[in-house]
């Protein structure tokens, strides 16, 4: 395929591009906005005027330039970062190909895989999870309830949030989209969501989270549709069933850090989601299993991530499964003996 004669120059392909991506999370366009902007700045420094050039009419050569000049600006401490943009310029070069606005010489395959050899293969460091995670819930499901009302709601609704958090494995943006029906007020122990990559799946909620849920919301007794509500003096109006006043993600994360600090534990809304897989997988659950609870895309983001089993789960499989010399000799000397 050669590329099309019509296509578009290259900065009207990257708004088509962005616009495309309507139906991700908003924090995905965000990310890849970004990224081109990061893109464009580098061609803008190599004298590429990104109103007038066609994408056809960038070199291989260039973008490898692109990726040196990443590394240069970040450094390769900052593996992630640099994962991040050269991602979104992957998935720009899948939609040109698409769109035969490249030729052969810049099919998405040839780009991915020149860029994935520039980088090299990463180590992914295991996360550190502080173990006195569970410390935070049973720190709050202690504090006495305060006799003013909104001090009062405010802490139920912490309880019944990091309860939510640590039943459920759910991240912080899927934990603050939840509405109230999505639990039944809390008589519901599973619901069905959309998180990352806007992908469907279920979560599943302890007895002891919707008892806390429904403590929080019978304080409540409002109607509004948000699971998780605002409770400051700088909230504003509520607005249609209350949607303004849904605490943000940022908050939740806020919320965790809070009682994090008080009880001395390191940790943020997704040591919750670590400290979930590694209990269901050192008490046996299937990777295939956690992989669905905790809406992973990929068995393999699951195995590179949470595959860390405990050192005293590792050393109690060693003791079990393993077999001396003498032992392995036996069974070689009675299976001739049988022969």
């Amino acid at each position: 395929m050669f590329p099309d004669d019509s296509a578009p120059v290259l900065a009207v392909a990257a708004e088509r591009f962005l616009h495309g991506l309507a139906g991700r999370s908003p924090q995905t366009r965000r990310t890849y906005a970004s990224a081109l902007r990061r893109f464009t700045e580098f061609l803008r420094a190599e004298g590429v005027a990104v109103t007038a050039v066609r994408p056809a009419e960038l070199s291989l050569g260039l973008l490898e330039e692109y990726c040196t000049w990443l590394v240069a600006h970040y450094g390769r401490e900052r593996r992630p970062t640099l994962m991040t943009y050269l991602a979104a310029l992957r998935a720009f070069w899948r939609f040109l190909d698409r769109r035969g606005w490249v030729g052969p010489q810049l099919s998405y395959q040839r780009v991915r895989d020149r860029l994935g050899e520039l980088l090299g293969p990463g180590r992914y460091r295991t996360p550190r999870v502080d173990q006195r995670v569970p410390l935070l819930v049973t720190y709050v499901d202690a504090l006495p309830e305060p006799a003013a009302p909104t001090a009062r709601l405010t802490l139920l609704r912490d309880r019944a949030l990091l309860h939510v958090l640590f039943s459920s494995g759910m991240r912080r943006e899927e934990v603050a989209r939840l509405d109230r029906h999505d639990l039944d007020d809390g008589h519901r122990g599973e619901a069905v969501i959309r998180g990352k990559g806007d992908r469907e799946r279920v979560v599943f909620l302890s007895a002891e989270a919707l008892a806390a849920v429904r403590a929080y919301l019978q304080a409540r007794a409002d109607g509004y549709v948000p699971l998780f509500l605002r409770h400051d003096r700088a909230r504003g109006t509520p607005g249609p069933g209350g949607q303004r006043w849904r605490l943000s993600a940022q908050s939740v994360w806020g919320i965790v850090r809070h009682y994090a600090a008080r009880v001395g534990v390191h940790a943020s809304p997704h040591a919750f989601r670590h400290t979930k897989a590694t209990v269901l997988l050192n008490r046996g659950a299937k990777l295939s299993e956690v992989q669905d609870l905790l809406g992973h895309a990929s068995p393999e983001t699951t195995k590179r991530i949470y595959a860390h089993y405990e050192r005293a789960h590792l050393r109690a499989a060693f003791h079990r499964y393993s077999a001396s010399a003498a032992e392995l000799a036996e069974r070689l000397h009675a299976a001739e003996e049988l022969e």
